[in-house]
């Protein structure tokens, strides 16, 4: 049910329209409840209501205004939906003007409240989720976010997180730019026994190779011209921590021995001195394209390579792990919320569209910009050269292959169970899965699964 967890309160002292209403509400599939006084509905709504109101304006005792107008005070964000007579139309509008979501007039067709009341509902989630996610970065003291997705490739890439987070394992990340890779060399520190101490970055590809060798090892005062004071490199600042070297391919490869020789021995020398300084810093790597290439063709040593590749973590772009995207975006969106002071929007369903379509060639950091502008009210929709509508057969394809990798999860991967889930022959199955690029774990397959 896209609303669960979450309530509809409707308030009406007759009783034969409130069990109508009721009824027509859960049919609609959504979980409602009555009462017959605001009196009684007063008592029950906290500001953490997990659900909206709806009720009647003209009620004995306590009215609807009334009630609305507690709710201002004591629940200011669970939306009311007001339910009027004719004659009080121009209350009604009022009220919008004080705070009411919606108001809804006499008599009214099912549909008309269920649309609204849907509105409603999706406005309350996201202020539900808003207020967790503030009360989660609270808890988390400014930790790195987590990392979000439900895709195999996510899932497999906590795991490995999990298991080598604890150890001191040289960890290299291979992603194509904006895949997380700083995310995940954060969460590989923050999971480890080096928590408490320096989680240094470096981007290699940003540094000038004159200063390369400085800002790596640090100088002494008088090491070249315009060293006036003495600097502490980023692996002395590191140790006890985490250094995580991005775009280790840019690394000068005069340079690459000498980060060499302090993996291996532990220990560095300050431009312009002898004394060597013992370091005891985890490395994490992050590089984007074939680095075994590079090798090749002599442009990053060998020796080094295999020294940053004991464990190596894979990050797939965003085009080839579209169920992560959704659920992406809402994270975004809602810490943007949060970081901005602005009320998370409602996503439609041509945005959530829109989202799945693009290719996001700038993958997770993309996304997360999307969701700011979208929070900032400067984009209606998210941007990017594939918001055109894609040829039916592509749209066809990108479907089938989610429905396909959504039966593969909920089938833990077996094939047979897959097959028979979706009705079609297992052969069948077995070129789709191939054409889609989609894996099995060959479970409950007759051992076939990784054909």
């Amino acid at each position: 049910m896209m609303y669960k967890n979450l309530q509809i309160l409707f308030v009406e002292d007759d009783e034969l329209v409130r069990r109508a209403t009721l009824q027509s509400l859960q049919l609609a599939g959504l979980d409602a409840f009555g009462l017959a006084s605001a009196e009684a509905a007063r008592e029950r709504i906290t500001p953490d209501f997990a659900g909206i109101v709806v009720t009647d304006i003209r009620l004995i005792g306590m009215s609807g205004l009334e009630l609305l107008s507690h709710l201002r005070q004591h629940a200011p964000e669970v939306p009311v939906i007001l339910v009027t007579g004719h004659g009080d139309i121009s209350m009604a509008v009022q009220a919008i003007r004080d705070g009411a979501y919606d108001f809804i007039e006499k008599p009214f067709a099912p549909d008309r409240l269920i649309e609204s009341a849907k509105r409603a509902l999706e406005t309350r989630k996201l202020v539900l989720e808003n207020q967790a996610l503030r009360r989660e970065l609270a808890e988390q003291g400014g930790r790195a976010s987590r990392i979000i997705g439900r895709s195999p490739a996510m899932e497999t890439l906590r795991t490995l997180i999990a298991n080598v987070a604890m150890t001191d394992a040289p960890v290299l990340i291979n992603g194509d730019t904006g895949t997380g890779k700083e995310l995940v060399a954060r969460s590989l520190h923050e999971l480890s026994r080096r928590r408490d101490a320096p989680f240094v970055a470096l981007n290699c590809g940003a540094l000038p190779e004159a200063i390369f060798e400085s800002e790596m090892f640090g100088h002494e005062v008088g090491a070249f011209t315009g060293a006036a004071k003495r600097r502490v490199g980023k692996l002395e600042h590191a140790s006890g921590g985490t250094l995580f070297l991005d775009e280790i391919e840019s690394m000068p490869l005069a340079l690459q021995v000498k980060l060499l020789r302090v993996l291996q021995d532990g220990v560095l020398e300050r431009l312009g001195s002898n004394q060597s300084i013992r370091v005891d810093c985890r490395v994490v790597a992050a590089a984007k394209g074939d680095m075994e290439a590079l090798v090749r063709a002599g442009t990053f040593r060998r020796d080094l390579y295999y020294r940053l590749n004991v464990v190596t973590l894979a990050l797939p772009p965003l085009r080839e792990r579209r169920e992560d995207i959704l659920p992406l975006f809402e994270h975004f969106m809602l810490d943007a919320a949060v970081r901005y002071g602005r009320p998370a929007p409602v996503v439609s369903d041509r945005m959530r569209q829109e989202l799945m379509q693009s290719d996001w060639p700038g993958n997770v950091r993309e996304l997360r910009n999307a969701a700011d502008r979208l929070v900032l009210g400067v984009a209606s929709a998210p941007e990017g050269d594939s918001l055109a509508p894609l040829p039916l057969r592509e749209q066809v394809d990108r479907f089938e292959r989610a429905v396909l990798q959504e039966a593969l999860e909920h089938s833990k991967g077996n094939v047979a169970a897959t097959a028979e889930a979706l009705h079609v022959p297992k052969a069948t199955l077995y070129e789709k899965l191939k054409r889609y690029g989609l894996h099995t774990r060959g479970q409950g397959d007759g051992g076939d699964g990784g054909r």
